[in-house]
Parts: C-alpha cells; structure tokens; sequence
C-alpha cells in the first residue's frame, strides 16, 4: 500500500521536523499537533479544501477510509476544516460497508475515501453492493498526478473505467475549475429517485494546487417529489377493482419512501395479503394479519402459493435485483402494477400492465382514496400461509439438541430483541434461515442485502449502523465464513467505542454452497475449513467473547450482551445444519390444506 512507500515516510518525516522546530524539541509531536490551531493563517486554500468545503456543504458527517499518500492532502483538508469526522478503518472494504449502512439507515449519501490503485481496488466490492441496492454512496479516490496517469506507472490504475460500470456516474477532477460542479454532481446523481453510488478520483497534483478564489460549493437543490397524474390513479383503480385476487409485493423502495404506514393502510382497506422482498423486510409488520413474510427462497415457499393464486400483483417499491420475478409469475399470466419512483426492470416475468412512477408516499395516499370512493374490498384466505410460517418459528422452540437447530437460534435471537433493535444479516445459509423466519416489525431492523448478496459486510456495517443510531446496540448476525472475511474491523469498532453484538453462527463450512452442492448432486466438496478460537480472538482486539455452549446459553448471551454499557461482544454458537436439506426437502414436497 502507498501508507509505506519511501516517499511517504520521507514527507511525515518532514512534518515531524517542522513541528518540532516550531513547537521546541522536548515536546512531541502529537502534543504539537493538539496546541496548534487547525486553520494555517499562511495556508493557501487548495483544491483538496475547496472539496471539503463542498463535502461540508452536502452535509457529510463522517467519512470513512484509509489515507494513503496521494490522498494526503485531502486529509490535511479535513484537519483543517475540523467539521467532518474521518473514521480510520482496518480496510477499504469495511469502510465502504460502513459508509453503505450509514446511508442506508440515515437516507443521506454515505461517504468513503481510499488511495489510488490498490486502495481504489478495494472499494469495487461495496461501491458494486451500494450501486445494485440502490442505496446512496459517493466513492472519492485518488490517483497519481495527471502527468503520469496516461502510462504504465507505478499503482496506476484506470479508475474511471474501473468504476464506470459499477457506479450511476464516476469523473476525475482534471482542473481546480471542475471542482464544485464535479462534487454538486456527484452528490446530486447519488440521490436521485433511483440512488446509486458515484465515484470521484482527485489526482494528487491537482489536490494541491490553489482553489480558484471566486470558487464555493453549489447550493444542494431542492428535493421535489413526483406526483401522479389523475389518470394514474384512476387506472390502478380500475385495475384492483376488475382483479379477483390480488396481492401486494412489497420492496425497499417502501423503507425509503417512508410509506409504510400508507402501506398498511391499502392492504387494510382492500383486505389484500403483502409479502415482502428479503430486503423489504419490517415495512409491514409480520404481526399484521395480512402479512404473509418474505419471497425470495430458492425453493417454492409457503408465500408462493398466495402468488400462485393471485392474478394481480401490486409491487411497490420492488426492483428485480431483490429477487428474480420468475418465482412468482412463472408463466408471465399475472398483471402487474408497478409503482416506484424509477421505471420497472426488464424482465420477461416482469411485464407491467401499468406503471406509476412517482413519490410513493403520494401514489399510496391518492390510491386509498380511489379506492375508498370505489369501495373496493376483497376476501383474504391466507391465513394458513401465516400459520405455517408461525408453526415453523416456533417448532423448535424447546429443542435443546447441541449444536444448536437454525430454527432454536432464529427464535432465540428474536426474543432477546428489542421491536426497534437493528439485526443486520449477511449472506450465507443462516440469511435463509433468518429472512425466513425472523419476524420484524419495523422498517430497517431487520436489514439484508439480496442485491448484490455479498459475504462480509455486517460487521463493518454494523460499525456504520452504531454510528447512524448514534451508539444504540446493533446486532451482526453472520456465518463463521463471512466473519472472518472482515473481522479486522473489530479493532475500529472497539477503538470508536461502538456497542456491537457479532452472532457468528459456526459450522466450519461455506454452509449455503454446501447446502446448494447437496440439493444439486446429493454430495459437496472443498467447503469445509477450521476456525480460530473465537473468544481468544476477540478478546485480542479488546472485545468481549462468549462461546455458546448449551441451547439454553444463547438467549441470555444475547440479552446481556445487547445490555451492557457498551463494548464490542462477539458470541459464538454452534449450529446445525442438517436441517437445511430437511426444509428445502418438505418445501418440494409441500401442499397447502384446502
């Protein structure tokens, strides 16, 4: 990495010197830097300033990275400004996880920062995981100096191209003239009705040349919300009024909108049965009697088959990278009304017979009064959908085998919640297990990503979450696999005095590609490895471990754990899969009563 390249320890050596020679030489140099004052009244404002300012003007709060020497100058920005908390991460991959949950649970663009070339490289996997959520993410990189960049040269990589495909916008600042617009843009992109991720690269020549003295960051716009027109409304009307059993598919887009409440109160009125997207989860809350859970299994679960009756399907805020539409309109005979604030996906099982695209919010709150005037109403016979959903959480209960049943910790891990705690969930089998069963209440408490389903991400993730939540609990719920794609993180939630709960669920294999390999030929291999000792580890980072060691163990682990007075708890619990090929066996074999 460039942090130990010749150059730049030359450069801090420097620095080191001339604070010692103002300050005196028995006073050190982190002392130095504490007494003197963050403006430099001699300092000339550069390009890196000017972009803080324009970070500043966004109302970005925290960043997360790592510097590097090309990004140096930034970072001397941001001391000098002193209004922007940079966060030092353990990997450029944590921090844009972490700046990807920030966004996620505050709504407003989340900020990452990395060096050129290797560093860049690293933030690829969470920039992709932002830009395929939909969730609002500005990537700034550096890069070599512009006189170097159109060559073979040291850590030079092209990061325009890199990024273009995984970002809604990514642009190099190639003159100190581009900078406001470049930062307005870039921000303004992020955040439009279908957020994404963009990336801005900042050569480190052009950082430090002098900011134009006329320049200062552009004005945010205004956000104005897209209504629906009369005729809009009054087609979906006719739509839900003609249709014989209709259901509501519930995505993200809901959560982000805010319409929850709007949400209930269609599905309410109308009598209509709502399942959720994976990441959908907690929009509408699974007490509710029309709840019908989560699609989005790799089987046919129990809430395809109130998709396979329904001949209309209200999606709301649903994008198919959540899911492929396939599972629940196999044969394209469904109509669908597609209301979200971006146009539908192309799709083969997704062809729409009308689509609304405008505030949610707003489309939701016209539609009920259409509706109401119309008196529309319809008979719900779902109910044994929810029962055997209630049935299955609750079937292992008292079971006190050892390693733990997926269902046992499912249940025990929602009992020692709070409604309004936040589980993240990673990917692996215990996702399955958990966005099938884990029954939530309230939007972006229970948050998984079926977008891109990356392995490693809630750790990090959760750092973000206690920062957004401003040091509530949160709670990581991750296969012992994607735990140790990013445990290094554990050292910057402890040293930013995050109240972290990690629930590793162990089985010593990459469970769901052996699960997948067992259903596709009846045998796996090359996913099995061994772990470190997790409490050992933990305690080195300076967090708490605590390793499962009975069925009854678990609860009480959590419950004290989400408690305490802080501190980083990594828990350990054993878990048996062998009941991964059991459900996925009797969800083929499955027939509704009646």
């Amino acid at each position: 990495m460039t942090q130990h390249n010749e150059s730049l320890f030359a450069r801090i050596e420097s620095r080191l010197r001339d604070g010692l020679d103002r300050d005196g030489d028995e006073q050190s140099h982190d002392t130095a830097a504490a007494t003197r004052p963050r403006a430099d009244r001699h300092h000339q404002r550069n390009v890196a300033d000017l972009m803080v300012q324009c970070l500043v003007q966004e109302g970005v709060e925290v960043i997360f990275g790592i510097p590097g020497e090309e990004n140096i100058p930034f970072i001397e920005a941001l001391e000098r400004d002193g209004h922007i908390r940079f966060v030092v991460t353990r990997h450029e991959q944590g921090a844009g996880f972490m700046a990807l949950t920030y966004a996620h649970l505050t709504g407003k663009p989340g900020v990452c920062l990395a060096t050129l070339g290797p560093g860049a490289l690293n933030l690829t996997l969470p920039v992709a995981c932002a830009n395929a959520s939909n969730t609002p993410l500005v990537a700034l990189c550096a890069q070599g100096s512009v006189s170097r960049i159109h060559k073979e040269s040291h850590q030079i990589i092209d990061l325009v191209s890199v990024f273009r495909p995984i970002t809604r916008w990514t642009n190099m600042i190639l003159s100190p003239q581009a900078v406001t617009e470049t930062m307005r843009k870039g921000f303004a992109l992020a955040q439009r009705k279908r957020p994404a991720a963009t990336c801005i690269i900042l050569p480190e020549d052009i950082a430090e040349q002098p900011a134009p003295a006329d320049a200062e960051p552009l004005s945010r716009a205004l956000q104005v919300h897209t209504v629906p027109t009369p005729a809009d409304i009054e087609a979906a009307a006719d739509i839900i009024a003609k249709a014989k059993h209709p259901i509501i598919l519930a995505g993200n887009g809901v959560s982000r909108a805010h319409a929850d409440y709007q949400l209930r109160v269609l599905s309410e009125q109308l009598n209509v049965p709502v399942a959720t997207t994976f990441e959908g989860k907690g929009v509408f809350s699974d007490r509710h009697r029309n709840a019908l859970g989560v699609v989005g299994f790799m089987r046919h679960d129990y809430e395809n088959f109130a998709f396979d009756d329904a001949d209309l399907i209200i999606a709301i805020g649903f994008s198919i990278q959540q899911f492929d539409p396939v599972k629940i309109n196999p044969k394209n005979d469904k109509k669908i009304i597609h209301i979200n604030t971006f146009v539908e996906d192309t799709d083969a099982h997704y062809t729409t017979t009308l689509n609304i695209m405008a505030d949610i919010d707003t489309t939701l709150t016209q539609l009920i009064d259409a509706l109401r005037e119309r008196d529309v109403t319809f008979e719900n016979s779902e109910s044994d959908i929810r029962g055997l959903l209630t049935h299955e959480f609750e079937s292992r209960k008292d079971d006190d085998s050892f390693p733990m049943k997926p269902q046992r910790v499912v249940y025990d891990t929602r009992r020692a919640l709070n409604d309004s705690d936040v589980a993240l969930v990673d990917t692996g089998a215990l996702k399955m297990w958990m966005a099938r069963l884990y029954p939530t209440y309230l939007p972006n408490t229970c948050i998984i990503d079926n977008s891109l389903s990356t392995m490693g991400w809630t750790l990090p993730g959760a750092v973000g979450a206690s920062l957004a939540r401003r040091g509530r609990p949160v709670l990581a719920v991750m296969g012992d696999g994607s735990f140790m794609m990013n445990m290094q993180e554990i050292e910057t939630a402890v040293r930013l005095g995050c109240h972290i709960v990690i629930l590793v669920w162990v089985d010593e294999a990459y469970g769901l590609i052996k699960w997948k390999m067992d259903l596709h030929n009846g045998h796996h291999d090359d996913v099995d490895f061994n772990n470190p000792d997790f409490v050992k580890l933990a305690e080195s980072f300076g967090a708490h471990g605590h390793l499962v060691s009975s069925a009854d163990d678990l609860k009480p682990a959590i419950e004290a754990a989400m408690m305490a007075d802080g501190g980083v708890h990594v828990i350990a619990c054993p878990v048996d899969y062998s009941e991964n090929i059991k459900l996925t066996d009797k969800l083929g074999e499955l027939e509704l009563p009646g």
